[in-house]
This record gives C-alpha cells, structure tokens and sequence, in this order.
C-alpha cells in the first residue's frame, strides 16, 4: 500500500476517507437499498440475492465489492447487513495479524451474521489459508501443539457471511476470489445521481441548498460520492462565514475557487501534472519516472492517485512509449497545441 504525503493527505478531492471523517461519513450512510442513490444493476441483484436467502432462511453467499475509494463499498456492507437484519463485524486485512485474531472474531460470530474486511486484498497468506475452510465449510481448523505431537482441532462455526472490499481485485488470489459467490464492481457515478446525493446529503444536515449550486458540487466531485459530501461540507463553510448560511450558485463558485478545484474537479498537483507533460515534453509520450521528477511527486503517488481520473475523464492516457496529455487537456488548461509531439506510438 503507498504511504501517503502530507500534501495528499490534505487533498480535498482525494476519494479515501480522511482522518476525522468517519463520523461524518456514518451520518449520511443510506441505511437501506431504497436511499442508496447509483449503481442500479448491483442494487437489482442483491435485492434478489437477499429475499432469495430470506426466503431460504440461510445466510446471503459471500460478496466481493471492488472499485475505486470513496463509492460506496462499506456503506453497501452496512446495507446488507441491514437489510437481512443481521449483525456486523467490521475489521481490515491489516488488522487481521494472527490467526488467533481472525479465530476470536469467527467464533462470536451468530448465525447469519456479516464480516465486513475491508482492504481484504491485504490480508496475511497464512490468515487467508485459514480463511478457506471458514468460508466453505463454516469450520476453523486449529493447530495444538508443535512438532511430532501436533494435532488438528476442528471447530464448528455459525453460518456467516463475508462482505469483502477492495479497491485492487488484481492483488486477491485466485483461490480467495473464487470462493465467494457474488463479486461487483463499483464503478464511477454520473453527475446526476451525485448532484441527488448532494440534495440528500443537504437535507439531512439541514443546509440549505440551492438546485443549480448542487449540481455546482456535482461536476466538481470527481464522480465519488465522499469527495461530494466533503466539498458540500467545506462550502457550508464558505457559507456560514461569508454569506447567511444558504448555499446558492454564486456562494458555492466562490468556495470552490478558494479551494482550487476547477469545473472538472480538477486541482493544482492535477493540472500541474498535466501541464508538466505538456510544456516540458511537448504532450508525451513520456516515463511515469520523468513525470515524477519534474513535478516532484512519487512514482506511485502519480499512477495511483493522480493518473486514474485523469485518465477516466479523457485528459491522459497511457501509451507502450509513456504518458501523453490529450487534446482535452490541451483545451482545458488553453495550451497551444501546435508544438504537440506527432511521435508514432
């Protein structure tokens, strides 16, 4: 996992959750399916996977939900579980160290119950190898004593299911994958159905809102619902220091320009990035380690962090030769294209 900077960690726009947060998070948690705004085909079949389990009286098959940070994974764990009215633990892949730690948890564990692992990616090899037989056999294999004398004790286990989450299905190894029976990928929300988060979001914090400075916060939003809760708040701010506590369009430009971030979400380390490309290396195609350099940002900090979305909204893209600046970027940041590298890819 990239160990975050200071300068990343105070990044407005960054879709991981920030310390602080969690509180404000759980506050504008939808509790159900019918209050969860976006990703319409996951919510359809896990309405149908769960009356199907209700009806069956039997836990829901184990759930994988991978995508980027910030969409909604843990609040959909918290939804299921919610929803078949049963019980949830939640833990990390790192937290989980010792095989001790992961038996103590499964066994109080009740019937039907929920596990909630975020970053399961990152769990330890000899936890997941423990993990198998839970996951299949609702049994936990324990080892007594060492050596010679050692022997397998079998412990029974209650019938449970585990909510996994990851933002790097690549790293979960064939074996874990494969045991669980429904895997969903969270993608990217449109500007619609975050501009009715921000509205939701308003409501229950009693802001508010205007339509048109919704959707203001909407197009800013990078597509993730946490980035557009975290910049509702910052405005609400901007708001009740500037203004009479209203958010409307005017209050809600000036806020986001103070901030930084332009009309595609975009912010300084972002266009930055982007400008480097584009004046020192005429567009690219340039080294991922030529573009850390110049900026002065990690290697891994860039391609993790900065690159996905600026590739998911067409101003970067990665070619066999490097990183090359679009033809959007070039319009957006109003750089002159003609010095542009015609280099064949």
């Amino acid at each position: 996992m990239t160990t975050k900077s200071d300068k990343e960690i105070d990044r407005i726009i960054d879709p991981s959750e920030l310390s602080g947060e969690a509180t404000f998070d759980i506050t504008l948690r939808p509790k159900n399916l019918t209050e969860f705004i976006g990703q319409e085909k996951i919510k359809e079949n896990l309405e149908i996977f769960m009356a199907a389990a209700k009806g069956r009286g039997e836990p829901i098959e184990h759930v994988l939900l991978y995508g980027p940070p910030g969409l909604g994974k843990t609040t959909l764990a918290h939804i299921i579980a919610n929803e078949m009215k049963v019980n949830i633990r939640v833990t990390s892949g790192p937290a989980l160290e010792r095989s001790g730690d992961l038996a103590a948890i499964l066994t109080n564990l009740e019937d039907g119950d929920i596990l909630f692992i975020d970053e399961i990616h990152r769990l330890n090899k000899i936890i997941e190898e423990i993990l198998y037989p839970a996951m299949e056999d609702y049994a936990l294999d324990i080892v007594i004593g060492k050596g010679p004398s050692a022997r397998t004790l079998r412990l029974d286990l209650p019938k449970f299911t585990i909510v996994g989450a990851t933002t790097k299905i690549s790293l979960l190894s064939s074996p874990l994958r494969d045991r669980f029976g429904n895997i969903y990928h969270l993608s990217f929300y449109q500007n619609s159905e975050i501009e009715q988060i921000v509205s939701r979001s308003a409501k229950i914090l009693d802001i508010p809102v205007e339509p048109n400075a919704a959707q203001q916060i909407a197009s800013r939003a990078r597509k993730t619902p946490r980035v557009a809760n975290r910049l509702l708040k910052r405005v609400r701010d901007f708001a009740q220091v500037k203004a009479d506590g209203k958010i409307d369009f005017q209050i809600t430009q000036k806020a986001l320009t103070m901030l930084d971030i332009d009309e595609f979400g975009l912010d300084e380390i972002d266009r930055k990035i982007l400008e480097t490309i584009i004046t020192k290396f005429a567009g690219g195609p340039v080294g991922l380690n030529t573009i850390a350099a110049a900026t002065g940002e990690e290697m891994a900090t860039i391609e993790d962090v900065y690159e996905p979305f600026l590739i998911q909204i067409g101003m970067l893209k990665r070619t066999p030769k490097g990183r090359m600046a679009t033809d959007n970027a070039y319009k957006h940041l109003a750089l002159d294209n003609s010095k542009k590298s015609d280099k064949l890819l």
